[in-house]
């Protein structure tokens, strides 16, 4: 068996483009996979046709020899970025092709199933009203009310994901803007309860200060973590930030650090008790599991980053269906009506009281339906709260 194509896709998603993918061989069999990463969305998408190249006349069922070739390959332009994108949706794919080959799911290609109903957490949530208190408690009872018991947002919102004129350089608060954060995450917690998990996302847009003093006050509402109080530069500045921020506050970092290699030295410094390591750019489901069971031997849980498009759902899935140490998954509780068009099974169909219930499907359990994606091309322009 031989490989003979790669297609790639960019279709639009509900904040940015998903870089789709199918890998096709001389046997008719074929693999699905997502590579979805932004800003600069295009630049994957070519990076994703251009690696689908070099995979060319190549056995699709040597999986680990592919990912191991292509990974020091393109070693040259950096360890990380899109070259990791693009191998991390060829890695899917092809995980997704050798299972459908077997007759089998991709979990089980990835040593069984510990569970198959994944539990998920909700963001993308708060899509509507104000940035006030009453408007996030009213949209957090609809997340409860839709059967998940856990969530994650943003409360500073002080700035976009992209550098200009309203992104100040200190990455500060004022006092209001403190006071603002801490009471709309205590009206979210009071309107969820106290037995519902509340995570704290910081997008690593707060100052060494602000988000240790944020940290501080937040610990007594008794959040599940703190997400990426600092970027994934430094461990070492992490290391300090942990010294400084409550005990009983959980870190959580993962979402922007790239294969094994790059989560070594969180681990080995003992800085974060989750990782949420994203199946798009850490280097696909294979190694999203060998991440796994690195964090395993350090008892750090997994929890997926998944803001992306379904098939990345799907992998993730697969994946925290294949550890034991299992946390939770994100899910985008809003996302575009084609989500599930562009796919042969609905994931829809496959939420349930806030899980996600995987199929005994060969692969990943479905397919792209070219067409429905082709209907909804990916934005090339810039547009408010779209990130190309």
């Amino acid at each position: 068996m031989k490989i003979t194509e790669v297609k790639v896709w960019l279709v639009e998603g509900v904040k940015y483009n998903w870089t789709l993918l199918k890998i096709y061989t001389d046997t008719g069999h074929t693999g699905v996979g997502e590579a979805t990463n932004w800003p600069g969305s295009p630049i994957v998408y070519h990076a994703a046709k251009h690696v689908g190249e070099r995979i060319i006349g190549l056995d699709p069922m040597k999986t680990d020899f592919i990912w191991t070739k292509l990974y020091r390959d393109l070693n040259w332009m950096g360890p990380y970025g899109a070259s990791l994108c693009a191998i991390s949706g060829i890695d899917m794919a092809l995980l997704d092709l050798k299972a459908k080959v077997l007759g089998t799911p991709c979990y089980e290609l990835l040593g069984g199933a510990f569970r198959k109903d994944i539990l998920l957490y909700a963001n993308y949530w708060f899509t509507g009203g104000g940035h006030n208190e009453a408007d996030y408690a009213a949209q957090a009872i609809k997340v409860k009310e839709a059967g998940f018991t856990g969530l994650k947002f943003d409360p500073f919102a002080h700035t976009n994901y992209l550098y200009g004129e309203d992104l100040s350089s200190n990455l500060t608060l004022t006092a209001q803007q403190q006071d603002l954060a801490f009471n709309v995450s205590k009206a979210v917690r009071d309107a969820v309860g106290p037995d519902f998990d509340i995570m704290i996302e910081t997008h690593a847009m707060l100052n060494y200060r602000v988000a240790v003093k944020m940290a501080q006050r937040l610990s007594a509402l008794d959040i599940t973590w703190y997400e990426e109080p600092a970027g994934p530069e430094s461990a070492d500045n992490l290391r300090a930030m942990r010294e400084r921020i409550p005990s009983n506050v959980s870190i959580c970092v993962g979402e922007r650090h790239y294969t094994r290699h790059g989560i070594r030295p969180v681990l080995e410094q003992n800085i974060c008790d989750i990782m949420m390591p994203d199946i798009t750019r850490c280097g696909g489901p294979s190694e999203m599991k060998r991440m796994a069971t690195m964090m395993e031997t350090y008892n750090v849980l997994l929890a997926p980053h998944n803001p992306n498009g379904p098939l990345s759902t799907l992998a993730s899935a697969h994946v925290c269906a294949s550890v034991p140490n299992f946390f939770r998954q994100e899910f985008m509780f809003n996302d575009v009506p084609w989500r599930d068009t562009v796919i042969t099974h609905p994931i829809g169909e496959m939420i349930s009281n806030g899980h996600l219930q995987l199929s005994d499907r060969p692969g990943l359990g479905v397919d792209l339906v070219e067409e429905e994606m082709e209907k909804h091309p990916g934005i090339l322009v810039p547009r408010p709260g779209f990130y190309v």
